[in-house]
């Protein structure tokens, strides 16, 4: 939403993570009339990312974990990428809608633009890292991964999965295969955790090179970048690779059966047209890729918030 947008921009959830104020004081501080202060304000309060109390204005605990910068779940990045390449912009949507071309690199491929520009592409995984802490934090928790040994996190970008797999799982080692740029990046993310010993980087081409040797392979948010065929693609490349008992796992955030939502999703899809060739799936559209390339005991699991995992095993 651009209110939420303008509300980052102007720091009014770092202002207010200093101390609540008062429509005054608030309006003071960003240097606004009190009419827009009390607007961007109000529309936060609706969202629920701000309460009002005794006169005053105070963070939620949703706005102190993912709009002010520090929190476990910081989504400023996020943000900021959004604002700088004009993603809520109507005429590039609009392109988008009528051309079928995405259009937040003007018409550039995602992947090509970020091989070809390595600070795009740390950027854009510093944006991915927001986007990915808070899911990442939950899914490890609704599935048992205490017998796997290796996971290949796939187009893992900053290494936010793998981060949260070993936290959880502390027998686990993951490899995050992706760009030499993120991988860049995704060191520092591991670093600065101190997972250096249990999980490290391989620059890597999904499309055509072999996947090391490993028991889970992990997908979040790289099977709605590609076309239905692509992502058939790598099921059947995963299940190829995998051993006898290997897992894939798919994290995604699903539509419901019918695709007519939930709205995020549905928004979220939409933003899908702007970035890549790719779309939301329900689970069933995904159950049945994984059934399809050979994998048993296909199951949908809810996580946190829209997200799910789809996951199956190789016989």
């Amino acid at each position: 939403y651009q209110a939420v947008l303008l509300a980052h921009d102007l720091k009014l959830f770092s202002l207010l993570a200093e101390k609540p104020l008062t429509l005054a004081e608030l309006a003071g501080e960003l240097r606004l009339a009190p009419r827009p202060a009390e607007a961007l304000a109000v529309a936060c309060i609706s969202l629920g990312l701000l309460v009002a109390r005794d006169g005053r204005y105070f963070l939620t605990p949703v706005s102190e974990d993912y709009l002010v910068e520090g929190g476990p779940a910081y989504f400023g990045n996020f943000l900021d990428v959004s604002i700088a390449n004009g993603v809520l912009a109507f005429d590039k949507l609009k392109k988008a809608v009528l051309t079928n071309v995405p259009q937040v690199y003007g018409g550039e491929d995602l992947y090509a633009s970020h091989e070809g520009q390595a600070e795009r592409a740390r950027a854009f995984t510093r944006m991915m890292h927001s986007h990915s802490m808070g899911p990442a934090s939950a899914w490890p928790g609704r599935i048992d991964l205490s017998s796997r040994r290796v996971m290949l996190d796939v187009g893992g970008g900053s290494g936010a999965h793998s981060i949260g797999a070993a936290l959880r799982w502390p027998a686990l080692q993951a490899i995050i295969l992706d760009l030499a740029p993120v991988c860049a990046v995704a060191e520092e993310y591991i670093a600065s955790r101190g997972l250096q010993d249990r999980i490290t980087t391989r620059t890597f081409n999904i499309w055509d090179d072999s996947f090391p040797r490993a028991d889970l392979h992990f997908y979040s948010d790289l099977f709605h970048d590609f076309t239905p065929e692509r992502c058939r693609f790598l099921a059947e490349k995963s299940f190829t690779s995998l051993g006898a008992g290997g897992r894939i796992i798919i994290h995604e955030m699903l539509y419901d059966e019918g695709k007519t939502g939930p709205f995020a999703v549905a928004g979220y899809n939409v933003s899908m047209l702007m970035w890549t060739e790719g779309q939301q799936f329900s689970g069933s559209e995904l159950s049945l890729m994984l059934k399809q390339a050979g994998f048993h005991d296909v199951e949908v699991i809810p996580t946190f918030g829209y997200w799910h995992l789809v996951t199956g095993r190789k016989p």
